[in-house]
């Protein structure tokens, strides 16, 4: 049984991309387990929609995360309202449409990486005095592609990499301030983003057609959430999910190398990036900077 350490009754957590699937599903689950939830997300219609939740204990801010001062702002309103930020979930980001990264447009690199790398960085240090002040703990959400291949997708693997390292300097840092790093890696979560960025493409189902069907096991929003919420209770550094994809984390330095000899070599999947690096990409991310990541 997981030991439970660290109580949410009462503690303020801020969510950026809390409109999004794993946001809302974690808004959701934290008020459940006594939380209250600041949503801070880029749609204009976050305040009513917060007020959804819960009119009392739920509180939604328009913000920006690629703009400093719109965080900024964010945490001050949520100390407005709530007193103190005790928690804060680095959760928007963004995914591009599937392309090599010959043809990937410009525009969608910098998007994905404004949103993926630096409005994570910009979340994380506009709460960064209010977490201190209070003993809290900072999340960030990778993803498994920070150790996988990420062939087809470069930009955002590329931002995950990035995301899991600010999570282990982030740890060291702040230990000595009493404030806990956790970070998310998650695979394929069944939200709008996966849907319009994967299903719906024929050719990055095929792509994922050719890897073994381990790999491609998904799982809901509500899962993450809970995954979320325990990984605070208990202080955790890092969760993952499916749990399948651990032993492929602990044993990446073995493992990578070896799958990118073999895809490298596998005539499916070289067939099937040809194919996605002949077509002309429009700029086209399937997600506003208010969304989360798979």
């Amino acid at each position: 049984m997981t030991r439970r350490n660290y109580d949410l009754t009462g503690r303020v957590v801020l969510i950026t991309g809390g409109n999004g699937g794993i946001g809302s599903a974690t808004a959701r689950t934290l008020l459940a387990r006594g939380a209250r939830v600041s949503v801070a997300d880029i749609d204009p219609t976050t305040p009513a929609r917060a007020r959804e939740l819960d009119a009392t204990n739920a509180f939604g801010c328009v913000a920006d995360v690629r703009d400093r001062e719109s965080l900024d702002a964010a945490v001050a309103a949520t100390v407005g309202r709530f007193g103190r930020v005790d928690v804060v979930i680095a959760n928007a980001g963004l995914l591009a449409k599937a392309a090599t990264l010959r043809n990937t447009p410009v525009e969608d690199i910098e998007k994905t990486l404004a949103v993926n790398v630096t409005g994570v960085a910009n979340t994380v240090a506009a709460g960064l005095e209010q977490v201190i002040a209070n003993s809290g703990q900072v999340v960030l959400i990778s993803s498994v592609f920070a150790f996988i291949n990420g062939m087809g997708t470069i930009p955002y693997a590329m931002s995950k990499a990035a995301v899991e390292q600010l999570g282990r300097g982030l740890r060291v840092e702040l230990a000595d301030h009493g404030v806990s790093v956790l970070t998310a890696y998650f695979s394929l979560v069944q939200t709008d983003m996966i849907a319009r960025g994967v299903d719906e493409d024929p050719v990055v189902m095929e792509l994922l057609g050719t890897l073994p069907k381990a790999m491609l096991k998904r799982i809901t929003p509500a899962t993450a959430a809970a995954a979320l919420a325990d990984g605070l209770e208990s202080r955790s550094t890092r969760v993952i999910r499916p749990a399948l994809w651990r032993p492929v984390s602990a044993l990446r330095g073995i493992v990578g190398p070896q799958l990118d000899d073999r895809y490298a070599g596998d005539r499916r999947i070289l067939d099937v990036l040809a194919r996605l690096d002949a077509r002309r990409t429009a700029t086209s991310s399937t997600e506003t900077p208010s969304k989360e990541p798979a």
